[in-house]
């Protein structure tokens, strides 16, 4: 109970920091300040942003569904705040007799299909929130959010598999124990962390995936019709999403507490509460540099268009995942675990000489002739100009 007190609080404040972090890290990519105004260095902009949404008018349109509209933002954001209690943010703590308590707020034997069973019922909140709107808008936002991220759950869940059969374990204390003896599994399947880290952008609705909003053509997407509060739970939701899932990356890939990424002298399980409080801190350190990266990549990279999302996972990202899986399989059945990065290193030759020959569609960012147009006129006009 302490454990999970004190990690929904943690999670609760890094929520209202981690949008001042987003907003500082957008100032410094577009070379602008930032807000430096309310408090030393703007620290107390996100305790203004909550009083503000707290005071402002509690809006409801006409016509929507009363009881949906306002159960939706709890759909988002209560599963994003029940997953954490199974992962482990630290060793083993040694309160004397021999016994030890496990830094986590539940040690269960499910904990992995526990962990994406919640984060799958997010979709929930974010498509009724659409559909009891009544907006057009908010609709195919929903639907969009909904169809984004039941694809991305394929491929996201192919790599978790991955890792699953090397471990042979679905306990999360056991899987960072593993990686404690070996190696991180970054090292040992770089595909499938790249392939579960797009996925866990694309499950939060993260740019280059936010297609669910995208504001140039959907308003505010989803969300449009909120206000106040029930508008913050939603976003409250995605942050806490964040957060939880850069942990779940760093048990699954970082080892948790681990600072050795290769077979050697690390961390122990067990020990003192100084112990307990260095690895509590690297797994938090770990959590802010994820954080930190899918921010980066966020104000980095443009926003895909909606067929290109589906694309990439129906035709690029499940089919490798499906690939990994059937690799690590190969290597877990014959002993060869150790040697997995090997596999990952094949399969990328494989695919750097197979792409050029696969077969391909027409590209649709073409260039489309208009008539009248000098810099991209029809075909007929352009062969006339070269012949004048």
């Amino acid at each position: 109970m302490i454990v999970i007190l004190v990690v929904l609080h943690l999670a609760l404040g890094a929520a209202a920091y981690l949008i001042l972090l987003e907003r500082k890290i957008c100032a410094w990519v577009q070379d602008r300040c930032g807000p430096n105004r309310v408090g030393p260095m703007g620290l107390l902009q996100p305790i203004a942003d909550g009083v503000k949404l707290f005071l402002k008018e509690d809006f409801m349109p006409r016509g929507v569904d009363r009881a949906l509209f306002i159960l939706a933002p709890a759909f988002s954001a209560i599963p994003a705040l029940i997953g954490f209690v199974i992962i482990p943010w630290a060793g083993l703590l040694e309160i004397g007799d021999g016994k030890t308590v496990a830094i986590m707020g539940a040690n269960i034997n499910i904990g992995i299909i526990y962990l994406v069973a919640t984060a799958s019922l997010g979709v929930y909140g974010v498509g009724l929130g659409g559909w009891a709107s009544n907006n057009k808008y908010s609709f195919i936002g929903g639907l969009r959010a909904a169809a984004q991220m039941i694809s991305y759950e394929i491929p996201m869940g192919l790599a978790l598999l991955c890792v699953i059969l090397t471990a042979g374990t679905l306990l999360p204390m056991e899987i960072v124990r593993q990686q404690l003896d070996g190696q991180w599994f970054l090292i040992q399947q770089p595909l499938a962390a790249a392939l579960f880290f797009v996925c866990m952008l694309a499950e939060a609705n993260r740019a280059p995936f936010d297609l669910a909003e995208a504001e140039q053509e959907l308003v505010g997407g989803w969300h449009t019709e909120y206000s106040s509060m029930k508008w913050a739970l939603f976003f409250l939701g995605e942050y806490v999403h964040v957060f939880v899932g850069a942990a779940f990356f760093a048990m699954l890939f970082l080892g948790g507490w681990s600072i050795n990424p290769v077979t050697g002298w690390d961390l122990p399980v067990a020990g003192a509460w100084w112990m307990i409080l260095i690895q509590f801190g690297i797994v938090l350190a770990k959590v802010f540099l994820i954080v930190a990266f899918g921010m980066m990549i966020r104000w980095t990279l443009p926003r895909f268009r909606f067929d290109q999302l589906m694309k990439l996972a129906w035709e690029g990202m499940i089919p490798l995942g499906l690939v990994l899986l059937l690799m690590t399989s190969f290597f877990v059945f014959v002993g060869w675990t150790a040697w997995l990065w090997t596999g990952s290193l094949v399969l990328l030759a494989i695919l750097w000489f197979l792409l050029p020959a696969l077969p391909r569609q027409a590209n649709p960012n073409r260039r489309i002739g208009l008539i009248g147009s000098r810099f991209s006129p029809p075909l007929d006009d352009a062969s006339a100009r070269l012949e004048g």
